[in-house]
């Protein structure tokens, strides 16, 4: 039997960052899979750090965990996302992951006493775990993008190893580039030649693009086609427009409106994929904008703001998990991002009557802890849906025990380790670690189990009382005060198969209208087409609540 020879697509950044790799990698992989390919994606990162784990979200945005506990660069949750599957850490690396390695391999003598170098070595491993992700997918299609812009030092490496693999590997590569086309106001022009320095930089490392997706604020003429094809040596139905849109999700259906599939599987040599069918995405991207019932979402964090800006990017996936339930009950989500810090300031928490729900995400530190407690208080005395992720879950408890059960100096270990009542504690294994400094991928990460408690509110959204979620933490609902606070009223709803581990409280409905906390993330599990059980039944709850 003939071995299925495996396509490659890399994808590469032109002009500047942040332009949409990630949603243009995620876009091309749900096109693919919509004609029957088994695809699966690669992000290369150019940094030294091993993992994301130890990097500041308002530098770099979300922390998304794999299953098996990687922490990664944020658009690996849009790859989940789009192409619905579960990814692990084969799908992911960084310069500081491939050099690792490759030290690891030379101090071990797995080179044999040869002279090591940074070429072709560092090349020739990075196409070993591209190698080995598509065949631990046997994935018909590996999409690898490769973060950065051409022309920046630090990706030179990866750009070489996209030419030694199309000099191995030949028709079976692509090159997709990703590059922008701004209009200057003063000139009111749309401007091509960055473009073409992008693809004249990209050429002088030996790779040429095959396809050239031009970002822009509108769609390009055929002028500005034609000149890109000119200049760059694509053919001029390889230059594909992607204009901004109302919502990412649009993005596959417009790369099919211009029979981006059908190009790339021909580029590539694909026998007769079967015939496009976005019909169930399209029906979604749909229902997101005829939704016309609002439901106010207050999200209640310490991240956003940087300077004059609001970085929302740094909790994408708690964010993208309410639409995807708002737009499934058919309401249309209004999110505001409020900085707990303003409540520590003074500001009044009158603001908050305004939302139909409340919701506190995952965080660390001391940073406006106070502020979301007062929140988390108005919350819970106002009937106004809560929902607590992570941390949100911990102050929530904290919460509880300070204004409920009288343990007014309620603290996390985290903040005040010498508080009389720590009822959010370390986890014992976890305490040598944080005293040795060793921070970088050691907290409670990766997928596990949970049972949930019979009719509570977590077992009816889930429908089951056997469940798997994705965890990021060190400290936990401290075991000297479980039977404390179930006596107290607070319901932990969800446990570690052990019943060690307490992963879920809430309040029950004759107390409040949602009342729940997750010491999980469930939002790395939502996905366009399988809204996440617990933000529905978060969701239903705020529009209950609104009528």
């Amino acid at each position: 039997m003939k071995k299925k020879s495996t396509k490659y697509i890399f994808v590469v950044g032109g002009v500047m960052s942040g332009i949409g790799k990630g949603v243009a990698s995620s876009s091309i992989g749900t096109i693919l899979k919509a004609r029957g390919l088994n695809v699966t994606t690669i992000k290369i990162d150019p940094y030294i750090n091993v993992d994301a784990g130890t990097m500041n979200p308002t530098e770099h945005g979300e922390v998304f965990v794999l299953s098996d506990g990687l922490e990664t660069d944020q658009d690996m949750g849009n790859y989940e996302r789009f192409l619905d599957a579960k990814l692990t850490s084969i799908n992911y690396m960084t310069t500081g992951s491939v050099y690792m390695e490759v030290i690891r391999k030379e101090r071990n003598l797995e080179y044999k006493g040869k002279n090591v170098q940074v070429v072709p070595d560092i090349p020739l491993e990075v196409i070993k775990r591209i190698k080995k992700a598509a065949e631990k997918a046997d994935a018909d299609v590996v999409i690898i993008e490769i973060g950065g812009t051409v022309g920046e030092y630090e990706n030179i490496l990866f750009l070489e190893a996209i030419r030694l693999m199309k000099q191995e590997h030949g028709e079976d590569i692509a090159t997709v580039m990703v590059s922008y086309l701004p209009v200057p106001g003063s000139i009111g022009e749309m401007k091509t030649k960055p473009t073409q320095h992008a693809s004249r930089t990209l050429n002088s490392a030996g790779v040429f693009p095959d396809i050239i997706l031009a970002r822009a604020v509108m769609p390009l003429d055929e002028k500005r086609k034609q000149k890109i094809a000119t200049f760059c040596g694509v053919r001029i139905e390889n230059v594909i427009s992607a204009p901004d849109v109302e919502s990412i999700y649009d993005v596959p259906i417009n790369f099919e409106k211009d029979g981006l599939s059908e190009k790339l599987c021909k580029i590539l040599g694909l026998k007769k994929p079967q015939v496009s069918n976005l019909k169930e995405w399209a029906s979604f991207a749909k229902q997101s904008k005829n939704a016309e019932k609002e439901v106010k979402i207050a999200i209640v964090g310490k991240y956003f703001n940087s300077g004059e800006f609001i970085l929302s990017d740094v909790y994408i996936s708690v964010l993208e998990a309410i639409k995807f339930s708002a737009y499934s009950l058919n309401v249309k989500p209004v999110i505001t991002y409020i900085s707990a810090k303003d409540f520590e300031k003074g500001e009044s928490l009158e603001i908050l009557k305004g939302f139909d729900g409340l919701l506190v995400p995952g965080g660390f530190g001391e940073s406006g802890i106070e502020g979301k407690i007062q929140v988390i208080k108005y919350a819970r005395e106002n009937k106004i849906p809560y929902f607590g992720l992570c941390y949100g879950m911990q102050l929530m408890v904290i919460e509880y025990a300070r204004n409920v059960l009288g343990m007014k100096d309620a603290n996390t270990s985290e903040i005040n380790p010498n508080a009389k009542n720590l009822v959010i504690d370390i986890m014992p294994e976890q305490k040598e670690k944080i005293e040795n400094n060793n921070y970088g991928a050691t907290m409670r990460l990766g997928t596990y189990p949970a049972y949930l408690r019979k009719g509570s509110i977590a077992e009816e959204a889930y429908g089951t009382q056997n469940i798997e979620e994705r965890h990021r933490h060190r400290y936990e609902v401290n075991p000297k005060y479980h039977i404390k606070f179930t006596e107290g009223g607070l319901v932990f709803s969800g446990v570690s198969p052990d019943r060690r581990l307490m992963e879920i409280a809430e309040l029950s409905r004759e107390v409040h209208p949602f009342m729940l906390g997750t010491q999980f993330h469930p939002e790395f599990l939502a996905r366009p087409l399988r809204p996440h059980p617990l933000f529905t039944a978060f969701i239903k709850a705020c529009s209950v609540v609104k009528k």
